[in-house]
């Protein structure tokens, strides 16, 4: 059995601002890591400080850590859907409108 493509891949007129905004966020998450590293390497008892219900430095940082990962993940894929629905529409009326209404005849 032979396998077809999973996905017609297009043209992508958003992907300059996607590598821009991808950039942007990996450096805003990085520099909040550093400083989970450089907390932990200089002065590692902070990280035993209770701050939150009980809750040591530690927990509070890392827990943040993940949580704002997956905000920044969801942020980034609202902001490129909006980028590519924006960018990518057909340049003119026969492009991809008339093929998308011609399959479904």
């Amino acid at each position: 059995m032979i396998h077809g493509e999973a996905a017609k891949l297009e043209k992508d007129d958003a992907i300059a601002l996607k590598t821009k905004i991808g950039l942007i966020l990996f450096g805003v998450y990085s520099l909040i890591y550093a400083g989970f590293i450089v907390i932990n390497t200089l002065t590692p008892r902070t990280m035993g400080t209770q701050v939150f219900l009980g809750l040591n430095l530690a927990v509070v940082y890392g827990f943040g850590l993940i949580f704002l990962a997956i905000i920044m993940g969801v942020v980034y894929n609202h902001v490129c859907t909006k980028l590519e629905d924006k960018m990518n529409k057909p340049s003119e009326p026969g492009d991809k409108e008339s093929a998308k209404t011609e399959v479904g005849k």
